[in-house]
């Protein structure tokens, strides 16, 4: 029973993931200039060519083969299009940065000239022009939240003591106090949070 339980929370937990990587995607793919990959081998790509990259939402979500492979994939993006930077986003990274991609992945030295790592907020900053962008999404976030409830709680108002109502009662403290603790534990080091 343990096992099962085990694996459902795994596969919930997946699903999490992967719609926060979505959110992203579309976030991003909707700033002008870039768009989304739908299924075409990246998430994220300048229109004219000039930049892909694979969104991953945890730094720690890759084995190693997993790793080699997509500095593989983004190596060959690179050498195919010659302008073209590359980038493995780390949303939810241990620090903020831009850098270079050169590591020992399965005993092989992987390096190339065009090819980057770089964490949430450096990203968000790069496509968006604004060094503070995904701070500014983080707090654009909860009000978003709340509208939306409000907008669902308004099609739903006919339906007394509703999920939704609990919700309502306990989301606008329980809310501020989780994005607290995950501000506080993930990105106190990401460009902007220093102002919270």
């Amino acid at each position: 029973m343990e096992i099962l339980k085990s694996e459902i929370l795994r596969q919930i937990d997946k699903s999490i993931n992967n719609s926060i990587g979505t959110f992203h995607e579309q976030i991003l793919g909707g700033i002008e200039g870039y768009e989304v990959g739908n299924l075409s081998g990246f998430d994220i790509k300048a229109t004219d060519d000039t930049l892909f990259a694979d969104i991953k939402n945890k730094h720690n979500t890759m084995n190693s083969s997993a790793a080699e492979s997509l500095f593989q994939k983004l190596a060959r993006y690179a050498d195919t299009y010659k302008q073209a930077k590359c980038y493995w986003v780390q949303i939810l990274a241990k620090g903020s940065f831009n850098e270079r991609w050169a590591a020992d992945i399965n005993g092989k030295d992987y390096s190339h000239s065009r090819v980057y790592k770089i964490s949430g907020d450096q990203f968000y900053a790069l496509l968006s022009g604004n060094a503070t962008a995904f701070f500014d999404l983080y707090k654009a976030l909860p009000i978003a939240i709340d509208d939306f409830l409000n907008t669902i709680g308004k099609r739903e108002s006919h339906q007394e003591n509703s999920a939704l109502d609990e919700i309502r009662k306990n989301s606008e403290e329980s809310m501020r106090s989780l994005m607290e603790q995950i501000t506080f534990e993930n990105y106190s080091y990401y460009l902007g949070f220093d102002k919270l």
